[in-house]
């Protein structure tokens, strides 16, 4: 069985129990606390040397990390992967885009701000601008369709949706990207999440 090392204050972490729960994929949750360094100890470091949560151990012993890289390949063959070869495409610049210019500003103003105790003002004004960008760039993504690639949930939405319902909490209003704030709503239906 799937083996899951996790922290439930991570969207990067939820993002793989929700693809796995999507999937009716059977699994066990190991709840590691990132804040009391759950993850620096002797024993997980030997499982994942980079200390890193979430950490998958395959049914087969291997482990893989990162995020994004577990729900691929939990999702592979799935519809949450787009068979047409340029919508799959389109699915991994999302995924990548993610990892790059949405969860360093948007998850990062969050966890200061709730973990960390920072109020909105003391946030480096650079983080509060990419957060907004990136919240814009997803506004702008939605205008045509209503998922990310396209009229069906993929992968995209499950690893945006996770930080960006969240958003609120780093001190970003929604009410600003009324087609994210839908496209929330979709997803979390799609996902059976609240």
């Amino acid at each position: 069985m799937l083996t899951v090392y996790g922290d439930e204050k991570s969207g990067n972490c939820l993002k793989v129990r929700w693809t796995a729960e999507k999937l009716a994929i059977p699994y066990r949750w190991r709840e590691l606390d990132v804040l009391r360094s759950e993850t620096r100890t002797p024993d997980f470091l030997a499982l994942n040397p980079a200390g890193q949560v979430p950490l998958a151990i395959l049914a087969d012993g291997r482990a893989l990390a990162q995020s994004n890289a577990i729900i691929v390949h939990l999702a592979e063959g799935s519809a949450l992967i787009p068979a047409d070869s340029y919508d799959r495409a389109r699915m991994f610049e999302w995924l990548f885009w993610e990892q790059y210019s949405h969860e360093p500003y948007v998850a990062v103003a969050r966890f200061q701000m709730v973990y960390l105790g920072k109020p909105r003002e003391a946030l480096d004004p650079n983080l509060v601008q990419r957060g907004r960008a990136a919240l814009q760039r997803l506004e702008d993504g939605l205008e045509e369709t209503a998922f990310l690639v396209g009229d069906h949930v993929s992968l995209a939405d499950v690893a945006l949706v996770a930080y960006t319902r969240l958003a609120p909490e780093g001190g970003f209003d929604l009410a600003d990207y009324p087609r994210v704030v839908a496209w929330v709503a979709r997803v979390e239906a799609e996902l059976g999440i609240s």
